[in-house]
């Protein structure tokens, strides 16, 4: 053994410090609390070496000793550590990772026992569909808004009718009826084309895509049709470019409504910053992340192979020319009264007189005769529309005529008899009685009205009030198919019973009326009425209104008796008249060839088709100038930028 002291620090015990010969064996000894006595008796001289090391062991003792009371401390804290950081790792990756929670596709698309959710067009509806004997069917509210109005449904007769521009078609409402009729055959179905539940009337899609471009498919799990009228203008192809998911509402964690690979064709139908909203083939209309689809650069047709077996193809029958077509009331004998009434006529080439009126609810007519009128008519080189009107028949419930199949069959059949017997060139149709609740059988007669004066190359024209805003029921747009020509009334803006004065056709009633036709008629089918006549108003102290009707003559007559000077009203296009007399106040929005003038103008600024006159016998000779400026296209731009005082100066 040597006698160095390097291994000192590992005594393992100190109780074998007397078994140690020389120093350099305590290296074993792990007490060291004795050693230094031990050491000292042993051998004396190593003492100082001996405390030396002693006091270093004691240091590291110490620090051991101290070390093993904090390690389970260090133990539990490294534990927690270790479990939290698992726990939060776990949250990280559940807050950043993809959701896997399929949608619940009943409550997402609203889904009822026995009924259909409906896709229309890309979106979602609230209306449902129906099934019938495993058929999808749709009710007639949603067949208006959504597919057509041209159905005419009568539930008295138990029949719904569908006129195209050469025929009828007829379904019967009931429980056998599996076929419907032509105008010479009957063709059998597998399938009721329509079915009365209850008060509503459904209609079968297979039937409805006869008449309308659809394309339809049915999702009979879980319950939802999907339907296309129209390829949505704005909707894009893309295709996906990993496995990936459209989801309910745009984020990774939102429930998924579809699975899709990559590959799989989507459409996009808008883009949000992220996100996009897209529809699948199935109608799953959801939201993906943009950077999970690539564009193709090709916009989608849905409508492909929508070819419909019974067409609408109306064609009109259009009059040679500019129009310029004169109402002419006549009650007895027209041809008696022709030679007055176009004696100063100027450009006239339509003459419309009052022939037919109804007499009674069966849809009998009073009919003057027109033969002779006709020809003279023609020898002045003009056409002759003849009138039907319910205007003079105040008893006529026209409500009753028009509801009736037969009614409207007997009033037709008289209407082109008469008109192939006499020569007549076209028939204007002048009802003005109707109400909201009727307008579906006035629509229908025109429409069966059209079927007939087509085939027998008759003009079809219908008169209508100014404001279709107000009587949007007459169907305007359904009237500018089936009509040759639809006229604007545009005159009665202050009817005789208006509760205030004012005029009967200002620039503004006469502008919005055309503005609110052409929005549903091309402007070429148009033709614009002005009125021959005016009202003198008189109002009294206490508010009350009285009105005389008149023509140009009385009312000039009227200026001069009360010696008053009329004045141009800018905001009427109108020159205008007022004095007292007899402590009423009483006004006159004068028709003249200016205020004519502005109107005619106004016409050619929208392109019209043409003008008429209510009526003849109520103008001044001279405003036949205008007209034939106006047929000519001379007419002065600038008198629709009139200049002058607002107000008239009046004497008594």
């Amino acid at each position: 053994m040597n006698n160095e002291f390097d291994n000192f620090d590992d005594i393992e015990d100190i109780d074998d410090i007397d078994d140690i010969e020389d120093i350099d064996d305590i290296d074993d000894i792990e007490d060291i609390d004795d050693i230094e006595k031990k050491a000292v008796k042993k051998k004396p001289s190593a003492n100082k070496e001996v405390q030396k090391q002693v006091k270093k062991k004691r240091k590291a003792k110490k620090r051991k000793n101290a070390f093993m009371k904090v390690l389970p401390v260090i133990i539990a804290v490294v534990l927690i550590l270790a479990v939290g950081g698992a726990f939060y790792g776990q949250k990280l990756m559940e807050k950043y990772s993809y959701g896997t929670e399929m949608a619940d596709l009943v409550e997402y698309y609203g889904i009822e026992p026995g009924k259909l959710s409906i896709v229309y067009n890309g979106e979602k509806l609230e209306e449902k569909a129906k099934l019938i004997d495993g058929k999808a069917y749709f009710d007639e509210d949603f067949v208006k808004e959504h597919f057509t109005d041209h159905f005419y449904v009568n539930r008295e007769e138990q029949a719904v009718l569908y006129t195209t521009q050469d025929q009828t078609i007829k379904c019967v409402i009931g429980e056998d009826f599996k076929y419907y009729l032509t105008a010479d055959s009957q063709v059998d179905l597998d399938y009721r084309p329509v079915v009365l539940e209850g008060d509503t009337l459904y209609f079968a899609l297979d039937y409805l895509k006869l008449f309308v471009p659809i394309q339809a498919d049915v999702y009979a799990d879980p319950g939802y049709i999907v339907v296309f009228t129209e390829t949505p203008a704005e909707w894009k192809v893309a295709s996906v470019n990993k496995d990936t998911a459209i989801r309910y509402q745009g984020g990774i964690k939102s429930p998924i409504l579809e699975n899709l690979s990559s590959g799989d064709e989507i459409y996009v139908i808008e883009e949000m910053e992220d996100w996009a909203k897209v529809a699948s083939d199935n109608g799953k209309i959801g939201y993906l992340e943009i950077k999970q689809f690539d564009y193709s650069g090709s916009s989608p047709d849905f409508m492909t192979g929508a070819e419909v077996a019974i067409p609408l193809e109306y064609t009109s029958i259009a009059f040679d020319g500019k129009i310029n077509m004169a109402f002419h009331q006549v009650f007895a004998d027209p041809a008696s009264h022709f030679a007055a009434a176009t004696e100063n006529v100027k450009s006239v080439n339509i003459m419309a007189p009052t022939i037919f009126r109804f007499s009674d609810n069966s849809g009998s007519l009073d009919i003057l005769p027109s033969a002779r009128y006709v020809e003279l008519a023609h020898e002045k080189g003009m056409s002759v529309w003849a009138v039907v009107t319910d205007v003079d028949s105040p008893d006529v419930d026209m409500g009753e005529v028009l509801e009736s199949t037969a009614n409207r069959r007997k009033v037709i059949e008289a209407l082109i008899t008469q008109a192939n017997e006499n020569n007549i060139d076209g028939i204007n149709l002048d009802i003005e009685t109707v109400s909201s609740d009727e307008a579906s059988h006035f629509v229908q007669f025109l429409r069966e009205l059209s079927v007939e004066t087509h085939k027998n190359n008759i003009i079809l024209s219908v008169d209508n009030y100014a404001l279709a805003s107000i009587t949007g029921f007459y169907n305007r747009k359904e009237q500018g198919q089936v009509a040759d020509y639809v006229i604007i009334m545009g005159y009665d803006e202050h009817w005789a019973t208006s509760p205030v004065a004012g005029s009967v056709a200002s620039i503004d009633y006469v502008d919005r009326g055309i503005r609110e036709t052409i929005a549903q008629v091309a402007p070429e089918k148009v033709i614009n009425a002005v009125p021959f006549y005016t009202r003198i108003w008189r109002t009294t102290e206490d508010g009350k209104v009285g009105c005389d009707t008149v023509g140009m003559p009385m009312q000039n007559d009227w200026v001069a008796q009360h010696g008053i000077t009329p004045s141009w009203d800018n905001e009427t296009c109108q020159n205008y008249a007022e004095t007292m007399s007899g402590g009423k106040l009483c006004q006159v929005w004068m028709e003249d060839a200016e205020s004519l003038e502005v109107k005619l103008n106004t016409m050619d600024h929208y392109n019209l088709a043409g003008v008429a006159e209510w009526k003849l016998g109520f103008e001044t000779p001279d405003v036949w100038d205008v007209f034939e400026k106006y047929m000519a296209g001379t007419l002065n731009p600038e008198a629709n930028k009139p200049a002058g005082e607002d107000t008239a100066e009046t004497g008594e």
